[in-house]
Parts: C-alpha cells; sequence; structure tokens
C-alpha cells in the first residue's frame, strides 16, 4: 500500500454533526484543518445511511426559542432552501458541499483510524487506511478533536474512559442505579414506508422473527413508517462497539418481523404499503464517555448550573431507553424532565490526561444521565462548533487549548451566532453602543445593541415594523473606521426545520424556509452625508450575515425590502467592528 502523509494545525476525526460543526468551525478561525470520516458520507446518524433527525434541546418545539442557532442552524437552513423533496441524499451533498468548499478545510473520506501515536501527554498523528485508494494516511495535526461518538481517537490515546451506567453514590443522582453496571443503550436501524396506491402483499422472510400484538405493546406501529426507534438492540447482552455487526444482523430480523405483523396480522392500515427502504447501517445511541476536566451531571442539569466556561447548551430530556431494546417489557424509553434548558462547560470537552485533545458529539465528559439529554445530535453539533472554535483560536494564538481566554472563546461563539444561555455579548469595539440611534419605530429599538441576540427564556430582544415602513439608521458626531458588520435576524426559533421523516419533527415545519427570515435588504453607508457604500442583498435565507468592510462611515442604514411571506420584519442585533 501507498502512504500518504499529512500536517494540520487541527485535525477532527469523526465526520457526524459534531465533527461536521467542529472542522467548519475551525477553519473559520483560519486554522488549517482536516475531517477524516470512515464513512462515505457525512452525517453520521443524520445521514442518508441511518435518516434519523437532528433533534435538540427545543424537545420537538416544546421549548419555545430554543433551537439551537450557530454553524447548525446554517447548515439546516441550506438544506430547507435546495432540499424541498426532503431527500436524505441530497442532505449527504449539503453536508459535502459546506465542507468540500470551506477554505482552510480538507476533507477525507472513506478513512478509518486504528492507530494513536503520542509523546508526553499529547496527540502527534493518527493514522488509518482510506478503503477507496487503499492508501496508509497518517494526520500530523498541533490539536484534535475526537468526534467519531465511540470515543475511537481518546481511547487508543489512553483517555480515561467512562462506559456503561454509573451508580448513584458516584455522582450523587437521584435517577443512576443503585449498582454500576456495563449496560448502555442500543442501536436502531431505522425503516420507510411507501403507499402504492395498490394492494402490496407482503412475505415474511423465513430468518425474520414473529411478533405479537403483545409484545408489540407500548410500542406504536402503524403502515406510516420510519418512526420505529424502538426498534433497538444492544447493550445489554451486545456490546455497541464490538459486536456490531451481530446487532445489525438481529436488528434486521426485527425490522422485518415488525413489519409482517403490521402487513399479516390485525388491522394496521397497511394494505397498500410496501417496504421503500431498510438502512443496513445501524443509528448508534451510546458507547464510550471520555472523562474532562468536569464531569457534567444529572443535579447540573435539574439544577441549571451556571458555568463560568459556558461554551454550548441543552435541553432535551434525559431520555434513558430500557434495557433489552424491543425485547423490554417495560416502556421503551422514560424521559426525566431537564427544567429548562442547561449549560454545558468548556472543561467538559478536554480529555483529562491529554494537553491537545478536544472532544466534541455524544463522548464528552458527562455522567450517564446527564448524557441521555447531551446525546442529542443537535446538542452534539453545538458542542462540535465549540471544540472546532477552541481549537482554531488555541492554533492562531499560539497557546495550549487549557490556556484559552474563556471570554474569548464565549465572545467569538456569540458573534458566530452560537447561543449561550443568559450571556451577553459585550463587545469593546462595538461602535453600535456609541452610536444616535433612529427608526421607522422606536419601541424596543435599544434592544438591537442589548447584547442578546435572539428571544429567549419568553423574552423579547429584537426590534420589528412592518416590512413596507421598516428601516434603522445608526449615527456618530464623526466618521468612525469600519470592518466589518453583523446582522442577527429572525428565523423563528420556535420552529424545528430538521429534515425527518418521524411526524412529531414534521407537524409544525413548513414548506420552504421560515416566512420571518429577511430575504432582501440594503445596508447604506454614509459619510458627511455623501453615501459611501451601498450593499444590496437578494435571496438571504440565513439567520446571521456578516458584510466585510474597510470604510469611514458616520451613518449606516438598514432598511429590509423583502421576507419569506411575512409582512414585518425583524431584527434582533446589529453588531459594528
Amino acid at each position: 500500500m501507498k502512504t500518504q502523509s499529512y500536517k494540520y494545525d487541527v485535525v477532527v476525526v469523526g465526520g457526524g454533526m459534531s465533527g461536521v460543526c467542529a472542522a467548519i468551525s475551525a477553519a473559520r478561525q483560519g486554522a488549517k484543518t482536516a475531517l477524516i470520516q470512515n464513512r462515505s458520507v457525512l452525517g453520521g446518524n443524520a445521514s442518508s445511511e441511518v435518516r434519523m433527525h437532528i433533534g435538540g434541546a427545543d424537545f420537538h418545539s416544546s421549548r419555545t426559542n430554543s433551537r439551537e442557532t450557530g454553524i447548525i442552524e446554517e447548515i439546516l437552513l441550506d438544506n430547507k432552501k435546495v432540499n424541498p423533496q426532503k431527500s436524505y441524499s441530497e442532505f449527504d451533498r449539503v453536508l459535502w458541499e459546506k465542507t468540500r468548499f470551506q477554505d482552510n478545510l480538507e476533507l477525507h473520506l472513506n478513512t478509518n483510524i486504528h492507530e494513536v501515536l503520542t509523546e508526553n501527554g499529547s496527540v502527534k498523528q493518527v493514522i488509518g487506511i482510506q478503503n477507496t485508494t487503499e492508501k496508509i494516511m497518517t494526520f500530523e495535526g498541533d490539536i484534535f478533536i475526537d468526534t467519531t461518538g465511540d470515543a475511537t481517537v481518546a481511547s487508543l490515546a489512553g483517555a480515561e474512559i467512562m462506559y456503561g451506567r454509573d451508580d448513584k453514590a458516584s455522582f450523587n443522582e437521584e435517577h443512576a442505579p443503585d449498582l454500576a453496571d456495563d449496560i448502555t443503550m442500543g442501536l436502531t436501524l431505522m425503516f420507510t414506508t411507501k403507499d402504492l396506491g395498490k394492494p402490496a402483499p407482503f412475505e415474511k422472510p423465513d430468518w425474520a422473527y414473529e411478533f405479537t400484538e403483545e409484545e408489540l405493546k407500548g410500542r406504536g406501529h402503524s403502515a406510516y413508517g420510519s418512526n420505529y426507534w424502538w426498534i433497538e438492540l444492544g447493550g445489554d447482552k451486545l456490546h455497541t462497539i464490538f459486536d456490531g455487526e451481530t446487532i445489525r444482523d438481529e436488528l434486521l430480523k426485527c425490522v422485518y418481523g415488525v413489519w409482517d405483523h403490521i402487513k399479516n396480522k390485525g388491522d394496521h392500515g397497511a394494505e397498500n404499503y410496501a417496504l421503500d427502504w431498510v438502512g443496513f447501517l445501524p443509528g448508534k445511541r451510546e458507547s464510550r464517555r471520555v472523562v474532562g476536566d468536569y464531569i457534567l451531571t444529572e443535579n447540573d442539569l435539574k439544577e441549571t448550573t451556571h458555568f463560568e466556561d459556558l461554551v454550548a447548551y441543552g435541553g432535551w430530556p434525559m431520555d434513558m431507553h430500557a434495557v433489552g431494546g424491543i425485547f423490554s417489557k417495560h416502556e421503551p424509553t422514560e424521559f426525566i424532565d431537564v427544567p429548562e434548558i442547561y449549560g454545558i462547560p468548556y472543561r467538559s470537552l478536554i480529555s483529562k490526561v491529554h494537553k491537545n485533545l478536544l472532544i466534541g458529539g455524544r463522548a464528552i465528559s458527562v455522567s450517564r444521565m446527564a448524557f441521555g439529554s447531551t446525546r442529542l445530535m443537535a446538542t452534539c453539533a453545538v458542542v462540535g462548533q465549540a471544540a472546532g472554535t477552541a481549537a482554531g483560536m488555541s492554533k492562531m494564538k499560539n497557546i495550549s487549548i487549557r490556556d484559552l481566554d474563556v471570554r474569548d472563546l464565549q465572545e467569538t461563539l456569540m458573534l458566530d451566532d452560537a447561543f449561550l444561555p443568559k450571556m451577553k455579548l459585550d463587545l469593546r469595539d462595538n461602535l453600535i453602543r456609541s452610536a444616535q440611534l433612529n427608526a421607522s419605530k422606536m419601541e424596543n429599538l435599544e434592544n438591537i445593541r442589548d447584547g442578546v441576540l435572539r428571544d429567549a427564556f419568553d423574552e423579547n430582544h429584537g426590534w420589528q415594523d412592518k416590512l413596507s415602513d421598516a428601516f434603522i439608521e445608526a449615527k456618530w458626531d464623526g466618521p468612525k473606521f469600519m470592518k466589518e458588520i453583523y446582522l442577527y435576524m429572525d428565523t423563528n426559533l420556535s420552529r424545528q426545520i430538521m429534515i425527518t421523516h418521524f411526524r412529531n419533527g414534521s407537524e409544525d415545519q413548513l414548506e420552504g424556509l421560515s416566512h420571518e427570515i429577511i430575504k432582501s435588504y440594503d445596508l447604506d453607508f454614509y459619510c458627511k452625508g455623501e453615501l459611501i457604500k451601498s450593499i444590496k442583498i437578494n435571496n438571504n435565507h440565513y439567520r446571521m450575515n456578516k458584510h466585510e468592510l474597510s470604510i469611514d462611515a458616520d451613518k449606516v442604514v438598514f432598511r429590509p425590502r423583502e421576507t419569506y411571506g411575512s409582512d414585518v420584519a425583524k431584527i434582533f442585533e446589529i453588531v459594528i467592528r
């Protein structure tokens, strides 16, 4: 085999949603970044190979104004724009395009890392094989981010690992079991069905299991398909990593057995339905967790602990699946309430025993109870953005990941539209703070510089007016040098926008983009009464837009011209630096 060697500032291993967001954010900080994925597509459980939707803190819109922003929203808005057919293959393309054409980022697909070299507490190299080219690939890096889900890099590097259920005494958690064990949640194979408009007989394969109505009690099943996350196995008798192939085969027996029950045993309204797609890559929920500088616990989630080093957040309930999966006699899952969205500290992203290894995705440093919430993909995505931003900043400032100024990291994350609960963006060089403001409507005008970039916790932090009248004007007594302007607009953060085949993920979604998004707007810059620069934006579909400048101006006018359907224009914040 040929050997090919690479040198990067930041190496991200694992191309799920956390890895994608980590790699993009590191590259945008200016770091030369690699994203290594062992599959031919990106997205992990959200890819066309698994087809699970990207749930998160909003808990299917049950928490208002809680949907994740930043890079994950940017990706989902791209998908809403180009993929009205809701094709998971098109979503693969969106993720490939987003990474493949990102400056400072190189993508290595079909590359499985199997060896890690360390020296004096630092990861020096990861080594793998690219299946499609038969090349041995060596990646040297200054900072590494493990977003493999299974903590593969961390484990090979000698990190301290947690696996299975912690006992009650370990973290004094109310819902933890009395005794620790190696039990984890299992894996699931997804499937979809199609209405053919005429009878579609189904003959059960000899190898498939059989299920009675009593055995499927508490597990909703109808012809619609695609919502059977409870077809779950592994984590008790079968190890979710080492027995992965056996688990897949057993899941196939379950999928076809459940479909046989729906089609042939009782009236489930399935006469005209046929299987349209059955996955052959199970979606994995749980395996290793890495011990970091801090272990987030159930108590932190329940008490909404305030962390000085807050860099991400979650809000899904602690979602604990029944041991035994589909063969359990219990309810398939137990939702343990999280009272409000909670913070995730930077320390939970740093491998305790390494100098240059960050963790993203589901393997961050959390107790097993807290993991029941933090494992959701949108939460993993914002964790990934935090890890990538930290890695990129550390490299560009030539300091260690532990010496990075956390407040600087937080301001960078917020500026890049990553939401940090109950924190404000308070940039000293934000020129809008010293401006005289005028607008078509003066009510709530101060909200555009209050440092809160979205509505949150049922509090309004935006300014709005009728689209036909709306404008905002900022003036200064003399010219100010401006290098960039940021606009944070409305995308309705109470509505779901992820790609999904599930009914509870699609019922509140609009076809196309949210009506509230400002599609077209003008930015005019004046100096001493003269128009010196005009920016006209058409067909915008993002919440946050950044425009590079290099001008001296004493007045800026923002004027929205068109939305995707709303007769009101709403904006949350304007930042000028």
